[in-house]
């Protein structure tokens, strides 16, 4: 079920703050047209730490509902009180999503025994499938390969998003889990990699911006079409990198405001990109044809 693309989906505001609930049923439509293959609210690319409980209810409500069962969702329940989360993981599991997503709990470090129990616990509270989320330059503790493959012994948890980065740990994992145990980029720019070491697919930041490209990306590496992978791999790298020249979604927002998708606003502590980054985010657009040019180049 959740292989290929799947969509980390920004959550859209408006100048206020608010929740722009219009802005994320477009941005959701445009997902379902462009061909994704899943759907991922209230993860981190989300702003999920930034949500009120009442609003991260609202954005998978809405997702469900712009879904119409033709994407699966996965909804985003992370953080480092393991009661809470798997109190939350219930809750979405009542309001009828496909799976749940629940990143490495951050700042208290737990030890690869805590992190296990962690995610037992959680998974002992739904009947869903768990995707375990491992992004240890964000939270500060790596879930190293043999805890993956201690929690891939659970019936329930099907799959890892790997954004450690680490190539080796990737192929370490690959080789160690069960053949029906999915393993997802974390990382837009190791998506193509990691199809070549045995992994589904992505959790994409950049399918923000272009869905189908990312998706047809997928698609392509599913069918051993390397050739065609990595045709739009190329493409679009240069979007993928500068999707991290700030911390994300810093940047991905930017861009996203840009091309008319949604205002450009983020929550605190997140705030706009400094000029220089938005200049580089500006360039890659205009380069790509996701916007028009605003200023003729020296010579033309």
């Amino acid at each position: 079920m959740f292989t290929g693309c799947g969509t980390a989906l920004v959550t859209p505001f408006q100048n206020d703050f608010s929740l722009d609930e219009a802005a994320l049923r477009r941005l959701i439509g445009r997902q379902v047209a462009a061909g994704v293959h899943f759907l991922v609210p209230c993860g981190t690319t989300g702003e999920s730490p930034t949500l009120t409980e009442v609003e991260r209810r609202r954005v998978v409500e809405i997702t469900l509902e712009e879904a119409h069962g033709k994407v699966p969702v996965v909804a985003g329940a992370g953080g480092y009180d393991t009661a809470e989360v798997a109190r939350v993981a219930r809750e979405y599991q009542a309001m009828g999503v496909d799976g749940i997503l629940s990143v490495a709990p951050y700042y208290n470090k737990p030890t690869q025994e805590g992190l296990y129990q962690h995610f037992r616990f959680i998974a002992s509270a739904v009947s869903l499938p768990l995707l375990l989320y491992n992004v240890p330059g964000r939270t500060g503790v790596n879930i190293e390969p043999a805890t993956i493959v201690r929690l891939s012994a659970i019936d329930t948890i099907a799959g890892v998003k790997e954004a450690s980065g680490n190539i080796s740990q990737m192929a370490s994992i690959a080789a160690l889990v069960p053949d029906d145990f999915v393993i997802l980029s974390g990382d837009d720019a190791i998506t193509l990699p990691l199809f070549a070491l045995g992994g589904r697919g992505v959790i994409s930041v950049a399918a923000n911006e272009i869905p189908a490209e990312m998706a047809k990306l997928c698609d392509f590496a599913r069918q051993d079409d390397f050739s065609g992978a990595r045709q739009i791999h190329a493409q679009y790298l240069p979007l993928m990198e500068v999707n991290f020249v700030e911390s994300n979604p810093i940047p991905v927002k930017a861009a996203m405001a840009r091309m008319g998708l949604l205002q450009a606003v983020w929550r605190l502590p997140l705030v706009a990109p400094a000029a220089g980054s938005m200049g580089r985010i500006q360039a890659v657009l205009e380069t790509l044809g996701l916007i028009e040019k605003t200023y003729a180049a020296v010579g033309d």
